[in-house]
């Protein structure tokens, strides 16, 4: 390989890192919104968010269906790496528990919206949902595991159950604000300690 072939094949990795970088950028960024406006937001509102042109997030995702899914990816992804850093830097794994049940509530809080819009599509829902379930279920196994073996919580609670049970709960939390769902989760997780 020559040095012309090299600094092009670095370029070419360079604007790889850019390309996603700026993909999560705008897809937070359509998060956000979806988060305050619903899925049916208007593009220009995720174009501003973003600081982009509509016709960058058109050409990134053609159909708004593209785009929800992009962000449904992007939040799962997102939590589930986030699992094995707050278990490095938490200060004891039941924070570091704690924190990752905070950011799966964010997550649903928008899954909710997005689920609903994607309905329509039956086959595109379940495939999500099995992508959710594969990527999400080993990150709270690990982080229940860990706070059990240092006996924290309980040895006995299963990490389906567990998000099953923080889902539950947050479902129409967007809707009613009189209803405070994630003072609810911390009471759940509370309930998780071990009784001396």
């Amino acid at each position: 390989m020559n040095d012309s072939e090299e600094s092009t094949g670095h370029a070419t990795r360079a604007k790889r890192v850019d390309a996603r970088r700026n993909e999560g950028t705008l897809l937070d960024a359509a998060a956000a919104v979806f988060v305050t406006s619903g899925v049916e937001a208007p593009v220009r509102d995720i174009a501003a968010k973003a600081g982009v042109g509509m016709g960058t997030i058109y050409r990134h995702f053609p159909t708004r269906a593209d785009l929800i899914i992009a962000v449904y990816r992007h939040q799962v992804e997102a939590c589930a790496e986030a699992g094995p850093d707050l278990l490095a830097s938490s200060p004891t794994p039941y924070a570091a528990l704690g924190r990752w049940i905070d950011l799966f509530v964010d997550f649903l809080v928008t899954k909710h919206g997005l689920a609903a819009a994607l309905r329509s599509d039956n086959t595109a829902f379940e495939a999500l949902h099995a992508y959710f379930i594969d990527r999400l279920l080993p990150v709270c196994a690990q982080l229940l595991d860990a706070a059990a073996e240092a006996g924290e919580i309980r040895s006995d609670v299963d990490a389906y159950e567990l998000m099953r049970g923080v889902g539950n709960v947050c479902i129409g939390a967007e809707n009613d604000p009189r209803y405070n769902a994630r003072r609810l989760v911390g009471l759940l997780v509370a309930g998780l300690r071990r009784s001396e």
